[in-house]
């Protein structure tokens, strides 16, 4: 029941993969962020480099996911289909669940930057698409299969904060 065009757009590639038949892997993920491109976790450390006081969102929460974890899960998966696994639709996404604002703070706290965060409901940041309140993916299937165990985003958010600040 996707709530948007993006998610639209993202049932709609999914279905279009399984009608072209054949053996597929669909990854389903979350939340993601690197050193590279424009995500969250980019956006913060720019915003806090000239604030001391943000507003964020505490009551969607997810599974913040890192870039290069999804990038070597995608070749564990490719390889395994190779090896005759048989596929299917799998989430991925890091973990422990966490909010906006706690995603936030947690960036903060590893980057030394005293910003304030403050709690605001989804209702008070309003955008232009209607986002899930919960985004948090189970796993557990992929962990069976595959045995690939979702990433602690805090681990990574370490070495991608690292990376931006160039240390």
């Amino acid at each position: 029941a996707p709530l948007n065009a993006y998610g639209r757009t993202k049932l709609a590639g999914e279905q279009a993969v399984r009608a072209g038949g054949g053996r597929q892997v669909i990854l389903r993920t979350s939340w993601v962020f690197s050193a590279h491109g424009t995500n969250f976790v980019k956006t913060m450390l720019k915003l806090g480099a000239s604030r001391d006081h943000l507003r964020i969102v505490a009551d969607q929460t997810g599974g913040p996911t890192p870039a290069d974890a999804i990038a070597a899960t995608c070749l564990h998966l490719a390889r395994a289909l190779r090896d005759g696994a048989p596929g299917g639709t799998h989430h991925f996404a890091g973990t422990p669940a966490t909010s906006w604002a706690g995603f936030a703070r947690e960036t903060f706290a590893l980057a030394g930057r005293a910003v304030t965060i403050e709690d605001i409901p989804t209702a008070e940041y309003p955008t232009p698409a209607r986002r899930p309140l919960n985004s948090c993916l189970d796993c557990s299937a992929l962990t069976a299969e595959f045995d690939i165990t979702p990433p602690d985003w805090r681990a990574a958010l370490a070495r991608v904060v690292a990376e931006v600040k160039g240390v």
